[in-house]
């Protein structure tokens, strides 16, 4: 257990691999009510989160979700986030832990403006993620809905021990998955909660069900080439930078940090977000540094070792004229050079691997 964002957190419960694998094989559950959750309602809240978000809100439609970004005036990223349409004029914004604070108060301040009421209501909204390609078995077990006709990025509502639930289908592993948040149940009140999920670890354990840590949840989103906040991603890192531009909708109208990274599309970036996967022995950490030769063309921001292809993977960003993929490197891993190479993410064969792998028979 580690102290992470003024919650006490499992880094592991049996091993990191161990729950890693079980999500990318069977099924794995996460307590992810740490993160931030703010609920937006009234009539300009469509208008004001195409106004702080980067993503077009006008095309999400009621019960669907999809990923976006807060940005600040220069177009650094203030976070990235999931944004739920709940209702016509009801949202619900989940954020990042570390930045639950801060994007509160950036939301409070822009709402003036806007006839939209901002709520910090993470307290009262407990969320778990269940993660696999097992995952819809084990819930399936537990809710009336029929789950195989909830598509990805969807959402719908349910009931687990006469408690309403919402349900989306997404995740940030690259698996298959959902996101169960749990309506007005006080985290100082947590019994149900805490029926919920035993309830889900009971459905799963014919599937191999395992909780999992905060160590699982790394590996298994840097597998899938997804970025996490404070490492890849930060005030300083622009969309545009760390590849992320496919949510950014210039042609939606305005939003804060649109006018920055119009000038930087214009010009191109310097530096870009890649991956790397080691071809000599050695596990690249962040911060470590990358050369072509005797240059240093860039520095690591991720990086671990890959339970699932047994070598090490890193992330970070280099000199874009040296961002092609297949482009031979070295990682200097203390003190030593070792060789690596640029790829594409995912790190994995997505015809095996994640939510859009083949299965046999479909």
């Amino acid at each position: 257990m580690i102290e992470f964002v003024g919650w006490h957190m499992p880094v592991w419960f049996t091993s990191i691999i161990e729950e890693h694998l079980a999500v990318r094989n069977a099924v794995g559950i996460f307590d992810v009510t740490h993160m931030g959750r703010m609920l937006i309602t009234g009539k300009d809240s469509l208008n004001f989160l195409q106004y702080v978000t980067t993503n077009n809100v006008e095309k999400l439609r009621v019960k669907r979700l999809h990923y976006t970004l807060i940005c600040n005036p220069s177009g650094g990223i203030k976070d990235d986030a999931m944004l739920l349409r709940l209702e016509e004029e009801k949202y619900l914004l989940v954020c990042n832990a570390s930045n639950r604070e801060k994007i509160y108060n950036w939301l409070k301040e822009h709402s003036k403006k806007f006839n939209v009421k901002v709520e910090d209501v993470s307290d009262q909204v407990p969320m778990l993620a269940l993660q696999g390609p097992l995952a819809e078995k084990t819930l399936q077990k537990l809710v009336e809905t029929n789950l195989s006709k909830l598509r990805h990025w969807r959402i719908t509502t349910a009931k687990i021990s006469d408690l309403d639930i919402i349900i989306t289908r997404s995740g940030y592993t690259g698996e298959d998955g959902f996101e169960i948040t749990l309506w007005k149940v006080p985290l100082n009140k947590p019994q149900k909660a805490i029926e919920v999920y035993n309830k889900i670890i009971e459905a799963g354990k014919e599937f191999g069900i395992k909780d999992c840590g905060l160590g699982a949840r790394d590996t298994l989103r840097l597998e899938a080439g997804l970025p996490l906040y404070g490492n890849d991603i930060d005030e300083n890192i622009t969309p545009l930078e760390a590849k992320l531009d496919w949510v950014v909708k210039f042609e939606k109208g305005e939003f804060i940090g649109k006018e920055a990274l119009l000038k930087q599309s214009e010009k191109g970036v310097e530096k870009i977000r890649i991956g790397i996967k080691m071809i000599g022995r050695g596990i690249p950490r962040p911060h470590y540094n990358l050369y072509i030769g005797e240059d240093k063309i860039g520095t690591l921001t991720s990086g671990t070792y890959s339970p699932l292809l047994k070598i090490g993977i890193g992330m970070g960003y280099v000199k874009t004229e040296y961002s092609q993929p297949e482009t031979e490197i070295e990682v200097d891993i203390r003190g030593k050079r070792v060789k690596a190479k640029i790829v594409e993410w995912p790190f994995y064969d997505p015809t095996k691997y994640g939510r859009r792998r083949k299965i046999e028979g479909k």
